[in-house]
């Protein structure tokens, strides 16, 4: 057999390969990623925090905040077109699919449900746990009374449904850490304690302290940081952030961080996002998932024309020329959300050799605000190579691309469907595709450089990025 025949049979075979073989090597090659920087926390926004607002903004704040999981409240209005209607245990079948479709298009997960009252009650409370287990909640937070435990223990190995203590103030039953340790006792792991960092300050306990004491049984948390009565960001104020993320690494939690920020309710945004930069700067250096911002926030690390872009709010605005890593990238994930226009065109290059070359020596992933008239114009298309499996466009709103870069393979996950599984090998003349269909490419792309650098191209018309993360892979 001749080397372009073992060729062609080793690329239709790589073609064959079920994509789970690449999910197991830990390639989000079917859905989009979590992208936490420490490899078993999870940061997520507990919803009280935007109270002030409805369940949907909230959803929606937190993706603007680049964070994949949220803990709902009971009592919270769903939505300003379902004002009459609250997220609770209540809530009628068919506000719960809403609930489940919104945060599948805002790719967030519903992880924990609380503060919610539990009672000695079987019936009651198996209501809660039949909720739960429909949403696909893990954890319900709650202050049950100590007599119902022996109770909700079995609801836990029967739901395999966790139950967090939580800790008001004083005089609430269980702000001090010993009596949450003495329900625990003899209990399943599945009964712990959701630790509020900040409710142990006002009640007079010291929250270092207060984590030490109650190793084992920590199953999530509401942090926070505090200064003067009220919420501040983390690592500004007293509660010694910095010690608390390094006891739990020293303990080897794994959970989830709830951020629960009860200060300047209307305009918290900037203060959570601040607390959000100060857990990723000391998480990330614990024990490191590997994801990284890919831009720093000042572009230090990017190549640009003078006065092209401009940064609001985290939020990156293309304005006059594409922006380039100085770094280059061979086989990566790179996750990101982006905007344009009405109409607008723009792309992200993957790989790219030259720079000044950059149509021939990199691959674009498009982004159209319409179909361009072509199927490999759409959005999702790796230009004008092959066409997205489906049109996942949302017009003028936030989108997510993750895409994912192995070898020969190029993978695309376009708002929760993956629309390109894409053998580099496959293309093997200059301006050829391989159904016969010309490219405008004097390069075959299975000879494209396999490391380059990445861009943010644009194209004439405004461009909104935001999130931009990468994971480098071995």
């Amino acid at each position: 057999m001749n080397q372009v025949k073992i060729t062609i049979l080793t690329s239709l075979l790589m073609m064959v390969i079920p994509c789970s073989a690449f999910a197991a090597q830990g390639l989000p090659v079917e859905s989009h990623p979590a992208t936490d920087v420490y490899d078993g926390w999870r940061l997520a926004i507990q919803a009280w925090t935007f109270s002030h607002y409805t369940l949907y903004e909230a959803i929606d704040k937190t993706a603007s905040l680049g964070l994949d999981w949220i803990e709902a409240y009971p009592g919270q209005k769903l939505s300003k077109e379902n004002s009459n209607i609250n997220f609770d245990h209540n809530m009628p079948i068919e506000y719960r699919n809403q609930v489940k479709q919104k945060l599948e298009d805002a790719g967030i997960k519903l992880v924990n449900y609380g503060v919610v009252g539990l009672s000695n009650n079987e019936a009651q409370c198996r209501k809660v746990f039949e909720f739960a287990k429909d949403m696909g909640i893990e954890t319900i937070i709650s202050e049950p009374p100590e007599e119902a435990f022996e109770m909700i223990d079995k609801l836990c190995s029967e739901y395999k449904i966790n139950l967090a203590i939580h800790n008001h103030p004083k005089p609430s039953h269980y702000w001090n850490p010993d009596t949450i340790l003495k329900v625990c006792k003899g209990r399943s792991k599945r009964i712990g304690a959701c630790a509020d960092t900040g409710h142990w300050v006002r009640s007079g306990v010291n929250p270092l302290e207060a984590l030490k004491k109650l190793q084992g049984r920590i199953i999530s948390l509401h942090f926070k940081d505090m200064d003067e009565g009220h919420d501040v960001p983390w690592g500004t104020g007293t509660c010694n952030v910095k010690a608390m993320l390094e006891e739990l690494h020293r303990q080897g939690f794994e959970g989830v961080f709830s951020i629960e920020y009860e200060y300047n309710w209307d305009s918290s945004i900037p203060e959570i996002r601040q607390c959000i930069e100060y857990f990723n700067d000391v998480a990330g250096k614990l024990k490191p998932s590997g994801w990284k911002n890919l831009l720093e926030k000042d572009l230090s690390n990017a190549i640009f024309e003078p006065g092209s872009w401009k940064v609001k709010d985290d939020v990156l605005e293309v304005i006059g020329s594409d922006v380039w890593t100085k770094q280059q990238y061979g086989d990566f994930v790179l996750d990101l959300e982006f905007k344009t226009i009405k109409g607008g065109n723009s792309g992200i290059f993957v790989r790219t050799g030259s720079i000044e070359n950059w149509l021939h020596t990199g691959i674009e992933v498009q982004i159209h605000d319409s179909t361009d008239g072509t199927p490999r114009g759409m959005c999702g298309a790796i230009y004008d190579c092959l066409a997205p499996e489906e049109n996942m466009m949302k017009s003028q709103q936030w989108n997510r691309y993750t895409i994912t870069c192995k070898a020969n393979k190029i993978y695309v996950v376009f708002n929760g469907r993956q629309v390109i599984d894409m053998d580099l090998n496959l293309w093997t003349e200059p301006h050829k595709n391989p159904d016969g269909s010309k490219n405008k490419f004097n390069t075959a792309y299975k000879d494209m450089p396999r490391s380059g650098h990445i861009g943010l191209q644009y194209h004439g018309d405004p461009v909104w990025f935001r999130n931009i993360k990468i994971k480098t892979l071995d």
